[in-house]
């Protein structure tokens, strides 16, 4: 069965300054079935997307993006979809604006990899499972952040450590080690959804003050453990 993918609406202000997509996870499945809305990897996503409309301040769509088929296709992988989103931002009259790409686990991957489109300024990779070779990618001018659970073990810390190395290349980065973080998230979940919101809307509105939280991540280009 063919499936496409869907947008979600979070926040849509009459002006936006800037647009977040937010970018679930989810691993394969025999048959590449399509998303559920109700999905585990789609949930866990909620609470972060609306976060992230929060610290935009009425001045940030956000969008969240259920993929045309779950885990990684490699005919049609979820960066296909990501590229299927921003034309539908550029329809809505939300192109042009700052973008950014804000995933959880392969949705960290596909931020990443999708981070070189012509509109994005900012990156969030919340444990992705990514390679090491990920990081070689084309991230020039672009605020990347990765935040990492310590006790991650699905995805593998030392992998996106490794790719982060890469992305510092060009990119403007800064990796976060969750202290006791899971793959899920369900274990200081708050602290990941700070991060990837406060990040994003630092990133994205030139005139918002950071946080301390953001203020802290910035502060040092070596990994920060919280």
């Amino acid at each position: 069965m063919t499936t496409s993918p869907r947008l979600i609406t979070v926040a849509e202000p009459r002006n936006p300054e800037a647009a977040v997509l937010v970018l679930h996870g989810g691993a394969n499945r025999e048959g590449s079935p399509a998303v559920s809305p109700t999905q585990l990897s789609v949930l866990r996503m909620i609470p972060i997307a609306k976060r992230v409309a929060r610290a935009g301040r009425r001045r940030i769509a956000v969008y969240r993006l259920l993929n045309s088929t779950r885990g990684w296709d490699a005919s049609h992988t979820p960066v296909d979809d990501v590229d299927w989103a921003i034309t539908q931002l550029h329809e809505r009259a939300t192109g042009g604006v700052p973008l950014g790409l804000v995933g959880h686990s392969l949705g960290g991957r596909a931020a990443l990899l999708a981070g070189d489109r012509a509109d994005v300024r900012s990156v969030v990779a919340l444990n992705p499972w990514v390679y090491p070779t990920d990081g070689d990618l084309g991230l020039s001018g672009r605020r990347v952040l990765i935040a990492h659970g310590t006790d991650d073990r699905i995805a593998i810390p030392a992998k996106s450590e490794a790719a982060a190395r890469n992305v510092a290349r060009t990119a403007e980065l800064s990796y976060v080690r969750v202290d006791g973080g899971k793959h899920a998230m369900l274990r200081r979940g708050r602290t990941f959804e700070r991060l990837a919101a406060d990040f994003t809307a630092a990133a994205l509105l030139d005139d918002l003050a950071p946080s301390e939280l953001v203020r802290q991540v910035l502060s040092t280009q070596e990994p920060l453990q919280i």
